[in-house]
C-alpha cells in the first residue's frame, strides 16, 4: 500500500485538490463556503473544476498507459489486456450506471425539496414564530398601560413610601406575569423597582425614553439578543416618572428566530442555485468515479502483471523447451506462493531434464566414440607388430652391412620409427581403456582421504607448484566408484599442474598455485580447483569443447582424459562446469548425494 501511494504522490494530490476544488464549489452555490456566493467567483470555480478535472483525465490515461506498457506490453500475452480490458469494463459499467441513478435520484430530491407543500411549511413554521413574539409584545404592552393605570390610581395610597410601593409592584408583577417593574425619572434613575439589588437594572436606551417624554402612549422595546421583551410609558399623575416593564422571552427564543431566518435564507439560496447545484454535485461525482476507476484498472493491471506474468514466463520457457533449449530458466518473481512453487518446480523439472538429456547426450556420444575407439584400436594394433617385427630384422640384418657413420643414422632413424610406434601403442591403449571403461561399482567412500592421496601422486610431477587442499569437514562420502573417482580428481589436478607449467614456459614469474575446495552443503558435494595456469579462454571460444572426445591443446595429448572424466561425474550423478577466470582456471564440480 504504502509503495502504492509513493507511486502515485502525484495523481492522489491532484486528485484531493481537484474534489477539494469541487467541494468549495458546492458549499459556494449553497453560500456555505469562505468564498463570496457572486457571478463571478462562480464562474471562476466552474472554470477550475474544469481545467483540473480535464488535467486529472489526462493525468490519469498517462497513468493507466505507462502501468500497461510496463506492466502488461512486455509480457506481450492477450489475455492480460483482455483481463484488463474486462476489469475496467466491469468497474467502469456499474460506475457509470450508478453515477447517472444517483444524479436523477438527486436531481428528483432536489425538485421534491423545492414543493410548494414545503416551501409552505418552511413559510408558516416562522411566521409562527415571529408571531409569537409579536404577541408576546403587544402583551407586554397591554400590561404596561394597565400597571400605569393602576399606579396612578394609587398615587395618594402609595404616598412615595419605598415599602408599599414595593409590596405594589410585586403585586402587580405576579398578577401581570411580568419579571420586571420599574419607575424611573426621566434621567433614567431608578426610584422603585421589583428586584432586590438594583446593580442588575438595565436602563431604557435614550432612544425609547424621548419617545415618550411628550407621549402617554406606551412603548413596545424588543432587545432579541438579550431575549428581553420591554414597554415604556409616562405616568400622567407623577411628574417626571416613567412606568418600565420587562419580560423575558424563553431562552431559545432566539435561536430558533436566527434559526429559522438562517434555514429560510439558506432554503431560497438552494432554490436559486440548483442548476449550479446539480453542476458541482455532478462534478464531484465524475472525480470519485475517475479515481475508482483509476484505482481498479490499476488494481487489475497489478494482479494481472502478478498472475499472468508468472503464466507467461511458464508459457514462453515451455516454448524453449519444446525446441530444445533447455537452459531455459523461469524468472523467479514475487507473486503468488502457489505460483511461485509452480515457478520454483518447473525449473527444477528443466535442470532434471537437461541433466538426463546431457547423461544421454554424453552416453551416446561415449558409445559412439567407444565403438570407433574399439574399430582404431583394432585396425591400428594390428599392423603395429609385424611393423616392430620387420623394424628388429631390418635393425640385425643392415646394421653390420653399413659404415660406421651411415650405421649410426640408420640406428638413429630406427629408433625414431620406435618411438612412433610407441606412441601409436599408447594412444591404441587410451582408446582401449576409453572404449573399456567399466560401468562403476558403488560404495560408500571417504572423498576427503581420496583427495589427499591423488595431491600426494601428483606432487612427484611438480614440486614447485604449490597444491592447498580445504574441506569443511573431516569426512566427506559418497556413494562412488573409488578408482574411477580417483581418476577424476588425478586427471583434473594433473591437468592444472600441467596448464601452469605451460604458462610458465612463456612466463616464468608467473604464480604456480592450485587451491582445491572440497565441502558438503545439504545434500550436494561440491569440489571447486582453481588454478594459475593459461586459463580456457586460450583454449576454445566455445568452452563446451573441452569436454569432447580427441579434443586437445597439448603436444602429446588424445583428448580423451576430460571426456572420460566428464563421463565418470555423469555416472555418479554429478555435472562439472568450466568457469573461465582473469587469471588462469576454475572448474566445479557438484555431486548430488
Amino acid at each position: 500500500m504504502l509503495e502504492f501511494i509513493k507511486k502515485n504522490i502525484y495523481l492522489i494530490l491532484l486528485f484531493i485538490i481537484t474534489l477539494s476544488i469541487g467541494f468549495l464549489t458546492f458549499l459556494t452555490f449553497i453560500d456555505k463556503g469562505f468564498v463570496k456566493l457572486n457571478d463571478q467567483n462562480l464562474q471562476y470555480l466552474l472554470i477550475l473544476n474544469i481545467l483540473l478535472l480535464i488535467s486529472l483525465f489526462i493525468f490519469i490515461f498517462f497513468e493507466i498507459q505507462k502501468a500497461i506498457k510496463n506492466d502488461i506490453d512486455q509480457d506481450g500475452l492477450k489475455s492480460n489486456k483482455k483481463y484488463i480490458t474486462y476489469f475496467a469494463l466491469f468497474t467502469l459499467i456499474p460506475s457509470v450506471l450508478i453515477s447517472i441513478f444517483s444524479l436523477f435520484l438527486f436531481s428528483f430530491a432536489l425538485e421534491k425539496y423545492f414543493d410548494k407543500k414545503v416551501t409552505t411549511v418552511v413559510n408558516n413554521s416562522y411566521e409562527l414564530a415571529i408571531n409569537y413574539v409579536e404577541e408576546i409584545r403587544n402583551k407586554i404592552q397591554s400590561e404596561t398601560v394597565l400597571i400605569a393605570f393602576d399606579t396612578n390610581k394609587s398615587k395618594k395610597f402609595l404616598n412615595d413610601n419605598i415599602k408599599e410601593y414595593k409590596r405594589f409592584l410585586n403585586t402587580q408583577k405576579i398578577i401581570r406575569n411580568v419579571d420586571e417593574i420599574h419607575i424611573i425619572d426621566m434621567n433614567k434613575e431608578l426610584l422603585f423597582t421589583t428586584i432586590d439589588n438594583s446593580q442588575f437594572f438595565v436602563p431604557p436606551l435614550d432612544e425609547a425614553l424621548n419617545l415618550v417624554l411628550e407621549d402617554d402612549r406606551p412603548l413596545k422595546i424588543i432587545n432579541a439578543p438579550e431575549n428581553m421583551s420591554a414597554a415604556i410609558m409616562r405616568l400622567q399623575n407623577f411628574e417626571n416618572r416613567f412606568l418600565y416593564v420587562v419580560k423575558y422571552l424563553d431562552k431559545n427564543i432566539s435561536k430558533y428566530l436566527t434559526e429559522s431566518q438562517e434555514a429560510i435564507n439558506f432554503y431560497y439560496t438552494v432554490e436559486e442555485k440548483s442548476t449550479g447545484i446539480k453542476v458541482s454535485f455532478a462534478i464531484i461525482y465524475i472525480i470519485i468515479v475517475s479515481v475508482l476507476l483509476f484505482l481498479s484498472i490499476s488494481i487489475a493491471i497489478r494482479f494481472s502483471s502478478r498472475f499472468f506474468r508468472s503464466i507467461n514466463n511458464l508459457i514462453y520457457a515451455s516454448i524453449s523447451i519444446g525446441k530444445g533449449d533447455f537452459d531455459t530458466k523461469v524468472p523467479e518473481v514475487k507473486t503468488d506462493k502457489d505460483l511461485e512453487i509452480l515457478n520454483k518446480n518447473f525449473n527444477l523439472m528443466i535442470e532434471r531434464l537437461k541433466n538426463q538429456q546431457d547423461k544421454l547426450i554424453i552416453n551416446e556420444r561415449h558409445e559412439a566414440w567407444g565403438s570407433l575407439a574399439r574399430k582404431l584400436a583394432h585396425e591400428i594394433k594390428n599392423p603395429l607388430t609385424p611393423i616392430q617385427l620387420t623394424i628388429d630384422r631390418l635393425k640385425d640384418k643392415y646394421s653390420s652391412l653399413l659404415e660406421d657413420k651411415d650405421s649410426e643414422n640408420f640406428k638413429e632413424n630406427l629408433k625414431i620409427i620406435n618411438n612412433q610406434i610407441k606412441q601409436i601403442g599408447n594412444l591404441v591403449n587410451e582408446f582401449s581403456d576409453f572404449a573399456r571403461m567399466p560401468k562403476p561399482t558403488m560404495r560408500d567412500n571417504d572423498l576427503v582421504s581420496l583427495m589427499k592421496e591423488n595431491i600426494k601422486l601428483v606432487n612427484e610431477i611438480d614440486k614447485s607448484i604449490q597444491i592447498e587442499f580445504t574441506k569443511n569437514l573431516e569426512k566427506i562420502v559418497l556413494n562412488s566408484d573409488k578408482e574411477q573417482i580417483s581418476r577424476v580428481f588425478f586427471n583434473l589436478i594433473k591437468n592444472s599442474i600441467e596448464s601452469i607449467q605451460q604458462k610458465a614456459e612463456k612466463d616464468s614469474k608467473s604464480n604456480k598455485k592450485v587451491t582445491i575446495e572440497l565441502s558438503e552443503i545439504d545434500d550436494h558435494i561440491y569440489i571447486v580447483i582453481v588454478d594459475s595456469g593459461i586459463g580456457f579462454s586460450k583454449v576454445s571460444s566455445n568452452i563446451k569443447d573441452i569436454l569432447n572426445p580427441y579434443f586437445t591443446t597439448k603436444k602429446n595429448g588424445t583428448g580423451l582424459g576430460l571426456s572420460i572424466v566428464n563421463k565418470i561425474i555423469s555416472d555418479h550423478n554429478g555435472k562439472i562446469d568450466f568457469v573461465p577466470i582473469s587469471d588462469g582456471a576454475k572448474i566445479k564440480i557438484d555431486f548430488v548425494k
